[in-house]
């Protein structure tokens, strides 16, 4: 890694939708899944290449889960200027929860950079 990872304001995250689906694999202790539908754009004049990502789950009853890891939905996605990259996943929680965290990755002149993913709710309607 070359020099300090910075905020990159050339890359853009956008969620674009949250789903309950009760109908999805949950463990007994975490029974709501949550579908969430992400966009990240490139609004730089250079390619990047997504390397990781990180998400901060924190429920309402205080437990904070910290996913990190390589690729993002088993991809590193390499994203031209002006292009964009969606995808969805899940998360399981026990109640309602706030999810935030940054996505990774690497400029084509090899700056490190991370990008934030704004804060979304996990909510059944009727917790709110």
């Amino acid at each position: 890694m070359s020099g300090a990872m910075q905020e990159y304001e050339g890359l853009r995250v956008k969620v674009d939708d949250v789903v309950y689906m009760p109908n999805l694999d949950a463990p007994a202790n975490k029974p709501h899944p949550f579908v969430y539908f992400i966009s990240i754009f490139n609004d730089s004049a250079v390619p990047v290449t997504l390397r990781g990502r990180k998400w901060v789950v924190r429920e309402l009853d205080g437990e904070v889960t910290v996913v990190e890891g390589e690729g993002i939905v088993g991809q590193t996605p390499r994203i031209e200027p002006g292009g964009h990259f969606s995808y969805n996943s899940y998360h399981v929680v026990a109640g309602p929860a706030a999810v935030e965290g940054a996505f990774f990755g690497e400029t084509a002149t090899g700056d490190w950079i991370f990008t934030r993913i704004p804060e979304f709710r996990l909510e059944r309607p009727e917790w709110v």
